[in-house]
């Protein structure tokens, strides 16, 4: 039996590695302490689980759901985003729920990227933007995000003979790993070229909600003809805390979503209704859960860059998203830098490199570690020493 072509060409998922790796430190006994991967440790608010349950009682939610979700949640979406960004959406043709956004953003490639096409990807970015246009037959090609440009990609940049053969960008603000902002002004110039160069623009903007310091990030969607070119994925994963329920959306040009629907009707058989009744509550509802989650993940965000700080690392703190994106200690690469906190204090963080060549030289760390795990961490990190940079001293 031989796999196809395309799976074969694909690298192991990045999680999947630091996971395995991690498996094998406790499988001896050792306790590892996981600042690598974004999964909120915070339960989802208690009454949007109530709604979950008394959903799960009704038999009517027991059968297949409708592919593209029911009106009641594309309403619930596109009044959340008039009331979050002042945004009027249609929801019938400019809505659509999907199965966790990871799920839209590998298929909508599909709809829009044949053999031989390019999608400018971001670098360092969230994997499945490139992954999804390689399976489907495309090229990703990189834009790098640079500290000295506030980690916003450079369009100007881009050669003539790349822009004739592209078809999507992808964008991401708050941006996943280096958590940089992007601003109003960004989005309306990101709008003017995917006019002037006829490319569907994909913004991922599920970290909009994991805010701090009071700032408030902006949705793409609010752009001045943001809909005429684009579509924005967005997700309750980090917003409620939803992530194992795996229920998200994406909004915007009418076009783009009805190829993602059409798509996504062979495909799939939707999202479960007891959790789009759920997904309906936290959107609806009240949303005092957001604030109080997201005083936590600031007290943890300063904690760690103090300890960060301490022991040599480089931080900007990040106005938003649930990561830190830290330059590594003078003498290690990100992934020497990895598994040196690995071996030295049992502490995992995420190598930038993973995300892309630009990530070089930096390492992500998630806010998502529960309290007990934080102290023991920073108590770990503390203790760490810089021994190349000792070594190379002498």
């Amino acid at each position: 039996m031989r796999p196809a072509k395309r799976i074969a060409a694909l690298k192991p998922y990045l999680f999947v590695e630091i996971n395995k790796k991690i498996a094998e430190k406790k499988a001896r006994g050792e306790e590892v302490i996981s600042f690598a991967i974004g999964d909120p440790d915070i339960p989802t608010p208690p009454h949007v689980i109530d709604r979950l349950c008394d959903a799960a009682k009704d038999p009517a939610n027991h059968r297949y759901p409708e592919s593209e979700g029911l009106p009641e949640l594309h309403d619930a979406i596109a009044a959340w985003y008039k009331k979050r960004f002042d945004v009027d959406l249609d929801p019938a043709n400019e809505v659509l729920p999907l199965i966790g956004s990871k799920e839209g953003i590998g298929h909508i490639a599909f709809c829009f990227i044949d053999n031989g096409d390019i999608a400018l990807v971001p670098d360092p970015a969230y994997p499945v933007y490139a992954i999804g246009t390689q399976l489907a037959g495309g090229s990703p090609y990189y834009l790098p995000l640079k500290a000295e440009n506030d980690f916003l990609p450079d369009l100007k940049s881009i050669k003539a003979f790349i822009l004739k053969n592209t078809k999507v960008l992808w964008i991401s603000y708050p941006n996943n790993p280096t958590g940089a902002v992007a601003g109003l002004d960004f989005f309306q110039e990101v709008v003017e070229f995917a006019k002037q160069n006829d490319i569907l623009v994909c913004h991922d903007g599920p970290y909009s909600e994991v805010a701090f310091d009071d700032y408030q990030p902006a949705s793409f969607m609010q752009a001045e003809g943001a809909r005429d070119v684009g579509v924005e994925f967005h997700s309750l994963s980090k917003s409620y805390n939803m992530t194992g329920w795996r229920i998200g959306m994406v909004v915007g040009n009418a076009d783009a979503i009805k190829a993602l629907r059409t798509l996504k009707s062979n495909l799939d058989s939707g999202i479960p209704q007891a959790i789009q009744y759920m997904a309906i509550e936290a959107l609806n509802g009240p949303q005092d859960c957001v604030a109080e989650h997201n005083a936590v993940y600031q007290r943890r965000r300063d904690l760690i860059i103090e300890v960060l700080e301490r022991i040599g690392l480089e931080v900007t703190p990040p106005k938003a998203s649930l990561y830190i994106w830290a330059k590594v200690p003078r003498g290690y690469n990100s992934v020497e830098f990895t598994t040196d906190l690995l071996d030295q204090a049992g502490v995992a963080v995420t190598p930038g490199v993973g995300y892309g060549p630009s990530g070089e030289g930096y390492v992500r760390i998630s806010l998502t570690i529960p309290d007990a795990s934080l102290v023991k961490g920073l108590s770990r990190l503390s203790g760490w020493r810089n021994t190349r940079h000792l070594t190379m001293k002498k």
